[in-house]
């Protein structure tokens, strides 16, 4: 306990831990199932913070390097932004027959525990349990170090039959019963979490959050341009999947009885849906379907631009397991006005009816046309929702979530 104390006396200076040279940085093993473009840079900022010593245990093993196609785009996904660079990381072995994130015989590693033991490990952080490595990671450690666990689910696609829902939360509390921490990121993770009967003490927020500079710093508006729109135009944005549980079609029906010919709709993306959804657009009159624009999957190197672009971005997900919405993160960032659904995690955390946005009923249609008319006929408030947007999201940072993950394992006595 003594060098916990001294830790948080050095942090309080801006001093850092290893001036006193017999105190080592704790060490916290990060297990997740493959890089991803939102948490690599999570990783990266802990490392160079050097508050902690981390290293990702990434359990689908080599094979994700190597293919990458991803089911939900329908296409081969290679992100045009490092995943790998400026923290250590292991790949480690996975045994599954069939490997992957999608089901819970795709993730088994044997000899997981065993190199997390054997870097020495003061504690575990685990993303996701539905798989069976991660689960036996939860287990074995359970009272040997702190456990702790990020995920992003919510009750929001619970339906209304109470022996299933009863079931599910007494498996739950049976699955969660070996964490001694919960990062949550947000009020539908935490109800989730409470609704488990998880403690408040072993709640600690922890914000779903993008890298907020690199969407704020353009300025450039090329998509804009290359689709000739004028400034007196409102261009609604959805970025994403094209698959069923994003519900992009009711943005094309709502849009259609949207009002006013100075509206544009761009939607960018690639998926199984897509052929289904340019086909409703074509059938369309002229003079909608004109204004309905498609473009392929854009990376990751080119979606500031495009939030840039736009003035009004939509996410009308209707689940079920739309936990989050990042795409709402990415916008506000970019100091856009928002229409979300309420089946998205991130729209009781981040949208203020009235003030940066508007949240509608999901699979309501005139709900959606409502909201989409009021930027329509409202265009002069939409810079307005945008400043309010990017004033809210400077706090669902990368920092924050350094700040709580550094905390947790620095007060911890083991």
């Amino acid at each position: 306990m003594g060098s916990s104390i001294r830790r948080r006396q050095y942090y309080d200076l801006g001093l850092h831990p290893l001036i006193e040279k017999n105190i080592p940085l704790k060490k916290l093993a990060i297990i997740t199932t493959h890089p991803i473009q939102y948490n690599a840079p999570v990783f990266k900022l802990l490392t160079a913070r050097k508050k902690i010593d981390i290293k990702v245990f990434y359990t689908w093993g080599e094979s994700v390097l190597k293919n990458k196609f991803d089911p939900g785009f329908g296409k081969v996904i290679d992100w045009d932004i490092p995943l790998l660079k400026g923290y250590e990381f292991t790949m480690v072995e996975n045994i599954s027959k069939e490997p992957g994130s999608h089901h819970y015989k795709g993730i088994i590693n044997p000899g997981l525990n065993y190199s997390i033991k054997e870097w020495g490990a003061d504690a575990v952080l685990i993303f996701g349990w539905n798989f069976s490595g991660h689960l036996s990671c939860m287990r074995y450690f359970h009272g040997k170090i702190p456990v702790l666990f990020r995920g992003d689910s919510t009750n929001l696609d619970l339906g209304s039959n109470f022996i299933k829902n009863l079931i599910r939360r007494k498996y739950l509390q049976y699955v969660y019963r070996d964490v001694d921490k919960f990062l949550y990121t947000g009020i539908a993770n935490r109800e989730y979490y409470e609704s488990a009967k998880v403690k408040p003490e072993k709640l600690l927020f922890t914000p779903h959050a993008i890298d907020n500079n690199r969407f704020s710093s353009v300025t450039s508006k090329s998509f804009r341009e290359q689709l000739k729109l004028s400034n007196s135009s409102v261009l609604f944005l959805y970025a994403g999947k094209f698959e069923e549980k994003k519900n992009v079609g009711i943005l094309i029906d709502a849009f259609a009885k949207s009002s006013g010919d100075q509206a544009h709709l761009l939607l960018v993306g690639n998926g199984p849906l897509e052929k289904e959804l340019k086909l409703k657009v074509a059938v369309l009159a002229p003079s909608i379907n004109n204004r309905i624009h498609f473009l392929d999957f854009q990376n990751q190197s080119a979606m500031p631009d495009l939030y840039q672009s736009c003035d009004v971005i939509v996410l009308p997900s209707k689940g079920p397991g739309e936990t989050w919405g990042l795409a709402i993160n990415e916008a506000m960032a970019s100091s856009k006005a928002i229409i979300v659904s309420d089946k998205c995690g991130a729209a009781k955390d981040l949208v203020s009816n009235g003030l940066n946005g508007y949240v509608f009923e999901s699979e309501n249609i005139d709900s959606l046309v409502e909201k989409m008319n009021y930027f329509i006929s409202h265009k002069n408030k939409i810079i307005e929702f945008g400043f309010h947007s990017s004033q809210m999201i400077k706090d669902w940072s990368f920092d924050k979530i350094c700040d709580a993950i550094e905390t947790v394992i620095n007060d911890s006595s083991n």
